[in-house]
């Protein structure tokens, strides 16, 4: 959902910021960026160990600070330096409490809750991937065989967003580059070669260092992206006066209303918004992260740290937006307005480094994702149902490194297509990966969860997800709630509420009218306790 807002219905991103003059500056400071993440792939590369375990997990070897910058990473995208802002110039200061304030108190319970419990599973009984997790804990092969096609589909989705986005980004700031012809009226790099390069580096990166490659990059491109926020909020806010200029203007204007949640976000929506960020209790590539710290311990700053990290990146963005009201009109498209901010505002080296900052937010995602889509093929897929002894541990990561290739390609030949109606997709991701939530949680907290719970869950989830998708018109109504006319003022709830509350009372009902779990599953799993059996 988050990633959806960056950008308008046409598909264009927000990052409008470059000019002709400037776009030569800012595609040498891209390109710099690029190079010193493939800079970083092949430090990683010298150290990898050629084993599975290291290319997937990086050797359970992550400590605290590289876990937090690659957990925050993976979670934030695009829009926590774009989207954001302009979806808070739409609907006001209240856009911080629904997405930001909630994603930090959740994602940290989540990481505590889950996480470590995850970490500790996967140290004992070796798991490299949320579905042999999924299998092992519930003894089942069809599970996973049901969970992977919905998990990749999402996932898939998520990624051709990415891809998508960082083409258009680098037409964008780098208009006036290039000559002009009509397949390029702009002059700027052409879509294609923009998706290209960042698939490249990042194919690069991953498939020869593994996840120890992604973790570092991960580390790297977070501290981009949080600097670079913050750097170019304070350019901006001088700009315009400073922070207690600029607020007095907003006062003084029609939009006053923006510094307050107001009429703009319907109070159901606000709070059942908050099941949204439980989608990173399911998301894979997460999944995996956890699985790479080197200890409990590990997770105490990423715990403590992640709602910080958050407020650093969404408090300067949002204020940007609100600020703005009172600088444009409301017909303004809200997608365009960081872009305007900037380019009227920042240097074109500013321009280039922020193009750089997005860059990272984009990729910090993409390539957990490449990996752990590439890794589940290869161990729970391929090599699971293949001969015993079939593959070793050099034979899995040239298999790994093979899928990582084909899925980066495949993605690329589909971003091609020019999917634009993908950006309107990512509400219904989420949704989909948050509402799958009661089944992680019933497995490490619910001795009497059984697998015919867990399979219920997972086909609820799919089928309801596709009839509420179909209903708000694939997509096309970014406006879509349920029951609005249900709850007067307080206005409609958010699609995951229905399906979330499905997949966690069918879950339920399901496992308790089914066969409990063996006895050496519960001792595999839980700790014993008095009066329990």
């Amino acid at each position: 959902m988050i990633d959806t807002l960056a950008y308008g219905t046409s598909g264009w991103p927000l990052a409008q910021g470059g000019s002709s003059a400037g776009g030569p500056i800012a595609l040498a400071i891209i390109v710099g960026y690029l190079l010193a993440l493939m800079g970083l792939g092949v430090l990683a590369t010298r150290l990898l160990e050629r084993t599975s375990k290291d290319f997937f997990l990086a050797s359970h070897s992550i400590g605290p600070f590289m876990l937090l910058m690659s957990l925050f990473g993976t979670t934030m995208t695009a829009f926590a330096l774009v989207g954001s802002t302009g979806e808070a110039f739409k609907e006001g200061i209240g856009v911080y409490g629904m997405m930001a304030s909630w994603s930090g108190i959740i994602h940290s319970a989540v990481f505590f809750l889950i996480g470590i419990r995850i970490w500790s599973f996967g140290k004992r009984h070796g798991y490299l991937t949320q579905l042999a997790f999924f299998r092992d804990r519930y003894q089942s092969e069809l599970l996973p065989l049901l969970l992977f096609p919905v998990v990749v589909g999402l996932v898939i989705v998520y990624i051709l967003m990415g891809v998508v986005g960082s083409g258009a980004v680098l037409e964008k700031v780098t208009a006036g580059t290039f000559p002009t012809s009509e397949a390029n009226p702009t002059g700027g790099l052409p879509r294609w070669a923009g998706m290209g390069m960042v698939c490249v580096v990042v194919l690069f990166y991953v498939s020869f260092g593994g996840l120890r490659a992604t973790v570092w990059a991960n580390t790297f491109q977070t501290l981009i992206f949080m600097v670079l926020g913050v750097v170019t909020f304070y350019v901006i806010a001088s700009k315009l006066g400073g922070a207690v200029e600029a607020t007095q203007k907003v006062l003084a204007s029609a939009s006053a209303d923006k510094l307050t949640r107001g009429h703009h976000i319907g109070r159901m929506q606000f709070l059942t918004y908050c099941l949204i960020p439980l989608s990173v209790g399911m998301f894979p590539h997460l999944f995996q992260h956890w699985l790479t710290a080197r200890s409990a311990k590990s997770f105490r700053l990423s715990v403590v740290g992640h709602p910080i990290c958050i407020m650093i990146v969404w408090v300067p963005c949002v204020m940007l937006g609100v600020w703005a009201t009172a600088k444009y009109p409301a017909a303004l498209p809200a997608n365009a307005v960081l872009g305007k901010l900037v380019s009227e505002s920042a240097h074109p080296v500013l321009v280039g480094m922020l193009t750089a900052g997005i860059l990272a937010a984009i990729m910090s995602s993409l390539d957990s994702q490449f990996l752990c889509i590439g890794s589940m093929f290869t161990n729970d897929i391929l090599v699971r149902f293949a001969r015993p002894n079939r593959f070793n541990e050099s034979a899995k990561v040239r298999i790994g490194r093979f899928f990582v290739v084909a899925i980066v390609s495949i993605t690329f030949l589909i971003a091609l297509k020019e999917p634009r109606a993908v950006f309107q997709l990512g509400v219904w991701c989420f949704t989909g990966f948050a509402s799958l939530f009661p089944m992680v949680f019933a497995a490490v907290y619910w001795r009497r969860s059984t697998k015919w719970g867990a399979i219920a869950s997972v086909v609820t989830v799919a089928a309801l997800t596709f009839l509420l998708f179909k209903q708000a018109d694939y997509g096309a109504n970014r406006e879509f709630l349920v029951w609005a006319d249900h709850f007067g003022a307080w206005g409609g709830m958010m699609p995951v509420v229905p399906i979330f509350a499905a997949s966690a009372v069918v879950h339920i009902v399901v496992s308790l009218i089914s066969a409990p779990p063996d006895d050496a599953t519960i001792g595999k799993f839980f700790s014993p306790r008095r009066g329990v059996s």
